[in-house]
């Protein structure tokens, strides 16, 4: 009801006619508008148990010019899977980069819908290298040799990235960049290939990565990837230094060391 008095009639092309007791539209405007029947629509105003379509909710969706947030809980409302994030609207902002750099002094970093890396703060640099880094945090994974630095660790993990990106991948299926990467390993990378073509999906989590530092040596995290609810199209990677190893010292002696950007 509240969506409804937003929209007046004329706005929505309808003749204003006799005086109205309530702003907006009425009930039986919004069904002819989203070609449904007057009662079906009175029904799922109400909560009642119908048939509803994704079709009949754009439509409707459409004549209450609702956002992509209202659209996808009026999606929840009606029992169906909200339909996937559309577009990215909004460009990488201070605030995002602030947020990663609030965890330094440990490496973050914050990758779009296809994994591409967007940003990084000083400590992923220093212990990342992210400016000779892949732009591809998957194909970094699958070509960069310092990622290999343990060969039984990253044969361990690779299913669990490759899974991990199907299910990311599921939530954009019209990206064209997510087939570009797929594409890309997939011709260049028989291990990837092998793992894609399994069709598993997982949910990530915390895993555990191994990096060949080419000054430092070996340097252990628990990397976690944290989702955006603000931003869907982009997910926060934090890297913190396993607890027993000397991962942490190592990237202060790199902070105190290394020449700044």
């Amino acid at each position: 009801m509240s969506r409804r008095a937003r929209v007046s009639p004329a706005s929505a092309g309808l003749p204003a006619g006799v005086r109205r007791r309530t702003p907006g539209l009425r009930r039986e405007e919004v069904a002819v508008l989203a070609g449904v029947s007057p009662g079906w629509y009175q029904w799922l105003e109400q909560g009642r148990e119908i048939n509803v379509s994704a079709q009949v909710l754009d439509a409707v969706a459409r004549v209450l010019r609702l956002d992509e947030a209202e659209r996808r809980h009026l999606y929840t409302l009606a029992g169906l899977n909200p339909p996937p994030p559309t577009g990215h609207p909004h460009a990488y902002c201070d605030g995002l980069q602030r947020l990663i750099e609030a965890w330094d002094p440990k490496p973050a970093t914050m990758l779009d819908a296809s994994w591409n890396h967007v940003a990084w703060n000083e400590s992923a640099r220093l212990a990342l290298d992210m400016a000779q880094a892949e732009r591809n945090c998957l194909v970094g994974f699958f070509h960069d040799p310092r990622f290999r630095c343990r060969e039984r660790a990253w044969q361990d993990l690779a299913p669990t990235v490759v899974a991990a990106f199907r299910a990311a991948a599921a939530e954009q299926p019209r990206d064209h960049d997510i087939h570009d990467v797929v594409s890309t390993l997939g011709a260049t990378s028989p291990e990837f290939a092998r793992l894609w073509a399994r069709q598993d999906v997982q949910a990530a989590g915390i895993w555990i990565n191994e990096v060949d530092h080419p000054v430092v040596g070996t340097l252990t995290f628990e990397s976690s990837q944290m989702r955006l609810p603000a931003r869907p199209d982009l997910t926060m990677v934090l890297y913190n230094p396993l607890p027993s190893t000397d991962t942490a010292d190592k990237i202060a002696w790199l902070r105190t060391t290394a020449a700044p950007l």
